[in-house]
């Protein structure tokens, strides 16, 4: 597709760029299109593998859908890992992140590598594990969303850190981020959310080289205007995205309420 057809503006935000679609299925197949040429491009200029970092949410659907029709990527020299997991939730659960992960993407463009957070595991093993991984290589790029309290990955307003001295961590969830699990659809109540979490910090997140931000709908508009107008703090984590060197921003009109 032409990553052109459905664009309304390109804007920015201090060092964020922003493209801003008239529908989420042109967005989202735009952000696959972006997401493809980093991919391609760094497959073929490093002798090594590429690294990538996947949110799991309703949000990341059309990207995900996306990345399955880009062509010439040798997903056989991608590592993939996902940003966060319940704690104590069952691998095999529907809600499970990686489940959700393996179903929209993995099986079906089949990485050479894929590392999965276990949120059944030891939760001090857990994030010393995946902490080594991520720190064996660089991360190239991360996909990633904006929650309605303005959090990435699980980093909600009372736990994120921008100098986070940790690469992973076990979080307690606010209580209007579990409830957009539920708006979501994933759990048909706010009880049935588990109340804890491991994540990815901020900062192993913004190592990253590449960041590509999907946020679609209404029910972000809130927290996108925050991202991108309020001023840089923990109070709306997603603002620090703002500061990132390589942070392309694929939005609709109804996140903008345009």
């Amino acid at each position: 597709m032409d990553d052109r057809e459905g664009l309304l503006a390109v804007k920015a935000a201090e060092r964020m760029s922003i493209h801003i679609y008239s529908s989420r299925s042109l967005m989202g197949a735009a952000a696959a299109v972006q997401a493809g040429e980093y991919m391609r491009r760094l497959l073929e200029e490093k002798d090594r593998r590429v690294r990538m970092v996947f949110a799991a949410a309703p949000s990341q659907s059309e990207l995900y859908e996306g990345l399955v029709r880009e062509q010439g990527i040798d997903w056989s020299r991608v590592d993939a890992f996902h940003m966060d997991e319940y704690i104590g939730l069952d691998s095999a659960a529907p809600q499970s992140f990686g489940t959700y992960l393996t179903a929209r993407l993995f099986s079906r463009v089949k990485p050479g590598r894929v590392e999965l957070l276990d949120g059944m595991a030891d939760v001090e093993l857990e994030c010393a594990r995946y902490s080594e991984l991520l720190r064996e290589a660089p991360i190239d790029i991360v996909c990633l969303g904006i929650g309605e309290n303005g959090h990435i990955a699980f980093n909600d307003p009372p736990v994120a850190d921008f100098n986070d001295p940790v690469l992973v961590k076990a979080v307690l969830l606010e209580e209007a981020c579990r409830r957009q699990q539920v708006n979501d659809g994933c759990f048909s109540r706010l009880e049935e959310v588990p109340a804890h979490a491991l994540t990815l910090t901020i900062p192993a997140l913004m190592a990253a080289g590449q960041l590509v931000g999907i946020v679609p709908g209404a029910s972000k508009r809130r927290a996108l205007q925050a991202a991108l107008q309020d001023p840089v703090s923990t109070a709306c984590p997603a603002t620090i995205l703002r500061s990132h060197p390589d942070m392309v921003l694929f939005t609709d009109r109804e996140a903008l309420g345009l």
